[in-house]
């Protein structure tokens, strides 16, 4: 091999070495993430982060998502850390981890209170039934009778009325609820509807012979029943 040829070898394999270094000296990349998980996992669609005008106020949905895959990244090292478990192994943490399927993840008690709070309660109402109608079956809000008997006892003292309408939407949902009939009796009670009441606690022994709580409250209420 001549000198010039054996030159033009000794530079290419110098330039390759080079390369070679300098890809190893660069942070190694996170992989994409999956575009279509994460919009399902927040029930949107690609417009959603990618907002075309960007919002004349408050950061674009896209710088959001930046920074809450950066968390669920450093919430799973982590985990993989408290565990001692290899990577892939440890329970993960994803996007659908806290969405299930809605793009603000919140409990269903919360939105409703909420709503309750702004726009009162037959508008709570309302909302109850649009969200069941849309997220029942799904994973993105608790439809148990739980929800709405938290949010009866939450107003019962001050907004009995409210009270009262909240149990008997879960009444309507839930109807073989002993637990729904007894927060209907104490809405009453607040009223100084006795009568109401013990129609109501007597419901709740009916569904659930065995409630000893609805079984003395009941005894109680018709030893000194009031007059409205």
């Amino acid at each position: 091999m001549t000198l010039k040829p054996l030159l033009s070898v000794l530079v290419l394999c110098a330039a390759g070495a080079t390369f070679l270094a300098a890809q190893q000296q660069q942070p190694r990349r996170e992989p994409l993430p999956n575009m279509n998980a994460i919009a399902e996992a927040l029930g949107v669609q690609c417009e959603f982060c990618h907002q075309q005008p960007a919002p004349a106020e408050g950061p674009r949905h896209i710088e959001i998502a930046k920074q809450m895959i950066a968390m669920t990244r450093e919430l799973n090292a982590k985990v993989e850390a408290a565990t001692a478990k290899a990577a892939g192994t440890a329970v993960k943490v994803d996007c659908v981890t806290c969405h299930r399927g809605v793009a603000v993840p919140r409990p269903l008690g919360d939105v409703l209170w909420e709503t309750t709070v702004k726009q009162g309660t037959p508008a709570a109402i309302a909302q109850y039934r649009d969200l069941r109608t849309r997220y029942y079956g799904k994973q993105a809000y608790d439809f148990g009778e739980q929800t709405l008997l938290n949010l009866s006892q939450r107003v019962a003292n001050s907004r009995p009325d409210d009270a009262i309408a909240f149990a008997n939407l879960n009444i309507e949902f839930n109807p073989q609820s002993s637990a729904s009939y007894q927060a209907l009796a104490f809405a009453y009670t607040r009223k100084v509807d006795d009568e109401s009441a013990i129609t109501a606690l007597e419901k709740s022994l009916e569904l659930d012979p065995n409630n000893a709580v609805a079984r003395g409250q009941l005894e109680q209420l018709k030893s000194y029943r009031r007059k409205r």
